[in-house]
């Protein structure tokens, strides 16, 4: 019966189990590494693993995971700015920590909502005898929630292939702003914020004075954090030796790219000295502030003039053709195109504008897939002639159209396996010239999969600790979309009412093939269950077996067949 809650246990940790795995290279043509590729390799230097110490008591741990770990040290007490990206790496980083400085932690610091900043948080916090002042702005826990919601199969499938997580190791040179993600390699660490704000906090700890602002940029709960006695900025995710992700093909939102600026501008305004960023290494002197104008330059030339041809009527594909970048910010080591791009960026500053439909009318309702491959399969002389352009691409290693081809041959399920092997092919091509990482990353794994010699991710349980940091309603959430239509009776309304000890109450209605979510049970209910809420949240995310609850007592059902029923029509 574990089985019957598995499409949570994906839904809400799939997200935390990526894992390496050793599969062999896909068979495909060898590619000669571009000058662009060579690049990519030595920007890897910008992440060896290391403990970099400063006189004034900060120490970067870099290369541990994706995101940089910092300790600083206070009066008797010790501070960590972000805690990496799992309890694996944070193991490491504290040990390294622990040999600088033995002293307490005081407080642990959230530059923003990413895993990689939060899911090692955990190890720290079990090192001390008292829990941390843990800090983040007020809607990092919220942002965090989402991270385990609705759509975390789909943005973890699609993170899993940017990342380059089940490649095998020596496919990957870096992710751009880190070497690997280390995700999956132990239960996620996340510790809930106790200590939150809106605009600006200022405190006093171990001694030390911390500033922490707003700063909204590639995510909305982004904040920085400033010593003023040290002249000393923690800007998270603001700046990284890369140009910056404005998207991320993994899926988001769109970023507010306007307020990226306006977060840059904020940062400059204090006339740091000193920058220790959340990726790549950190950086001083006079050229501090210079760094950090090109950068907000860089992207307020491609949001300002993405804008301007948008309003002169052209679509994204020429946006992109007319842009260029002007020397300075094209030239700027810090805007090296090693995790965002111009493209990607022009694409979502458009979309967050205008949303999808760009003003070309032929894209309001166009052809089917299916119907577009008669279509042209016919022009060419039929499905036969089609396949020979296939394989003329591949020969003349025209790799893109290749795959636009092979698109239209797959809809028409031609030659499917040859078709499959030469689109492999294609993307392993694309993937190794590629020298943007989450385009290499994620093209290598597509050909990958495509041919089967991937291995599944293995899901790593998250432990009740992780769970508890995850509000009820959210598995609520979750349940909504994953009810599976096939599996109700479109003539019945069926009621489960929940009762937990804490007394919170929620009611599950499925009727017309949808659920709803109430707090008000109503008078009469189908199905009524009392529980606490960590053990349903335990048997919703496949960690516990519900029969075994009921058998226990943990679970107390009054019509149980009907609820085990009634769990079956959330699977896939």
């Amino acid at each position: 019966m574990k089985k019957i809650s598995t499409f949570l246990q994906i839904s809400i940790i799939s997200i935390l189990s990526f894992g390496c795995s050793k599969t062999d290279s896909v068979s495909a043509p060898l590619v000669e590494t571009t000058t662009e590729v060579e690049k990519l390799f030595k920007h890897s230097e910008e992440f060896t693993q290391k403990i970099y110490s400063y006189e004034n008591g900060i120490h970067a741990a870099v290369g541990y995971g994706i995101a940089n770990s910092y300790l600083i040290e206070g009066n008797e007490l010790n501070i960590i700015i972000d805690a990496t990206d799992s309890v694996f790496q944070a193991e490491k980083v504290y040990a390294a920590f622990n040999a600088i400085n033995s002293n307490p932690i005081a407080a642990i610091i959230y530059t923003h909502n990413h895993g990689d900043h939060t899911l090692g948080a955990k190890y720290f916090v079990d090192q001390q005898d008292d829990l941390p002042l843990v800090i983040a702005h007020e809607t990092t826990a919220k942002s965090v929630e989402k991270i385990f919601g609705i759509l975390n199969p789909i943005i973890s499938s699609r993170s899993s292939k940017m990342f380059g997580t089940m490649l095998p190791e020596e496919e990957v040179i870096n992710v751009g702003i880190g070497p690997y993600l280390s995700v999956g390699r132990s239960a996620p660490g996340y510790i809930k914020p106790n200590v939150t704000f809106d605009n600006e906090l200022k405190l006093n700890i171990a001694g030390i004075a911390f500033e922490f602002i707003h700063a909204p940029g590639e995510t909305d709960d982004q904040i920085f954090v400033w010593l003023p006695e040290y002249e000393a900025l923690f800007p998270g995710d603001n700046i990284y030796k890369t140009f910056p992700n404005l998207y991320t093909i993994r899926g988001t939102s769109h970023r507010d790219v306007n307020a990226w600026v306006n977060s840059l501008d904020a940062m400059i305004a204090l006339e740091p000295k000193n920058i220790f960023p959340s990726h790549t290494l950190p950086f001083s002197g006079d050229s501090a502030i210079d760094t950090l104008i090109i950068y907000r330059d860089g992207i307020q030339f491609i949001h300002d003039q993405t804008i301007r041809l948008m309003n002169q009527g052209m679509h994204p594909e020429e946006i992109i053709e007319n842009i260029e970048l002007p020397t300075a910010i094209a030239s700027s080591p810090y805007l090296q195109e090693f995790y965002g791009t111009v493209r990607w960026s022009v694409k979502s500053i458009f979309n967050g504008y205008l949303g999808w439909f760009s003003g070309n009318i032929s894209e309001l309702d166009p052809t089917s897939t299916f119907k577009k491959a008669n279509f042209i399969s016919d022009m060419v002389g039929g499905p036969d002639a089609l396949f020979a352009e296939l394989e003329k691409a591949i020969v003349n290693e025209e790799m893109q159209w290749a795959l636009e081809l092979s698109d239209l041959l797959s809809a028409m399920d031609y030659r499917s396996s040859e078709v499959i092997q030469y689109r492999s092919k294609a993307a392993f091509y694309l993937g190794t010239m590629a020298a943007n990482p989450n385009k290499r990353n994620y093209f290598l794994s597509e050909a990958q999969r495509l041919i089967g010699s991937q291995e599944t991710a293995n899901i790593i349980p998250p432990e009740a600790s992780m769970l508890d940091q995850i509000p009820i309603d959210m598995f609520f959430d979750v349940l909504r979309v994953n009810l599976n239509p096939a599996k109700v009776d479109p003539n019945n309304i069926i009621t489960a009412c929940f009762e937990f000890s804490s007394g919170l109450t929620k009611a599950m209605i499925i009727r017309n093939q949808i659920l709803q979510i109430k707090n008000d049970l109503p008078i009469d209910c189908f199905i009524n269950i009392k529980t606490d809420q960590q053990t349903l949240k335990q048997v919703l995310a496949g960690t516990k077996n519900p029969i075994m609850e009921i058998a226990n007592g943990n679970l107390i059902v009054d019509k149980d067949v009907e609820f085990l029923k009634l769990l079956i029509s959330f699977r896939p």
